[in-house]
Formats: structure tokens, sequence, C-alpha cells
């Protein structure tokens, strides 16, 4: 009798730590778990802004949820780098050298656009190195991108520049994936 009491209180024990640990982790959502993973990123404000900002997944995200809203609004930014690079080729008073890097410059954006889409795969079958692969990839392409326009005043100097603090914040939240949620 003895024994089977012994038994039965560690087995209620191991229950009531395995649920007090699911509750912790479930409180980790949303509004809470955006502005946890905020404090770890170069740019907590931007983060906040961009992780709330879509009205269905934002409210109950999880961690994977926050890493493919901070992608999609990278992708999204990527697609207006590459606006803007179209429409300054087409630029008649540009510099034959300038209108040469843009050009350069859309097709290392096309590329970046794809290797975020690469990523959020990577992302959504849990392979955590493909999914840091792409994301640096991406970052390489906005660098080539950078380098590829003579000068360092360039009109998508700064939309680039942001392209790299999304990336950033991604990145900071993809690393905490597969990982206890301490903060």
């Amino acid at each position: 009798m003895e024994r089977s009491t012994k038994l039965f209180s560690a087995a209620l024990v191991l229950c009531v730590v395995v649920m007090a640990h699911q509750t912790a982790a479930q409180e980790l959502k949303g509004k809470n778990l955006i502005n946890k993973v905020c404090t770890i990123t170069p740019s907590r404000d931007l983060c906040v802004g961009i992780l709330s900002s879509d009205p269905i997944r934002s409210p109950d995200a999880d961690l994977k949820d926050l890493a493919v809203i901070s992608l999609r609004v990278a992708a999204r930014n990527a697609s207006g780098i590459l606006s803007e690079a179209k429409m300054l080729i087409d630029d008649d008073n540009l510099d034959p050298d300038v209108q040469q890097g843009l050009s350069d410059c859309k097709e290392t954006i096309l590329d970046a656009e794809s290797q975020l889409e690469d990523t959020i795969a990577s992302l959504l079958v849990d392979s955590d190195t493909d999914t840091q692969i792409w994301l640096k990839a991406a970052l390489a392409a906005i660098d080539t991108c950078d380098a590829s326009i003579p000068g360092d005043d360039d009109v998508l100097s700064v939309k680039s520049a942001m392209f790299r603090r999304l990336c950033n914040i991604a990145i900071a939240i993809t690393k905490r994936l597969n990982k206890p949620l301490k903060f």
C-alpha cells in the first residue's frame, strides 16, 4: 500500500510539473510573447509594430507565427525596393552607371524575395538550419544590391537599411525556435 501511495504521489507531482510548464508556455503567446521576443531584437519598437501588424495571427501567435509574420513583412519590403528600382531604371536623367547598378540590384532583390519565400518554407517544415541559411542569403543579396549602385547616397539605401532591420528581427526570432522560452 505504501509503495502504491509513493508511486501515485510521484505521478501526481510529475503531472503538476508538466501542466505548469504547459501553462507557462501557453501564456507566452500573442502580445505577451511579442513583447518578450522584441526585447532581444535590435529594433524593439519596430519589432513590436511589425509583429502586432497581423490582425489574424498576432493575437494568438506563437514563436513560429511571429517568425512568419516578420518574414512576410520583410518580403513586402523587398517588393517595395524592387518596384522603386524598376521605376528608377527608366529615369533618363540618371547616369548610365547608376542605371546599370539599379538593373543589377533589381536582379539581386528578386533573389532576396525568393530567398525569403524559401525561408518561410524551411520554417514551416522545421528546418532550422535551412531557415538561417536562406535568411543570410537574403541579407547577402541586399548587400550585393547596395554594392552595385555607385555612390553612398542612392535612393535605395534607406529602403535597404530597413530590409536589413526586418531580416535581423526575423533572425532573432528564428534563432529562438526549438529552444526553451527563456528570455
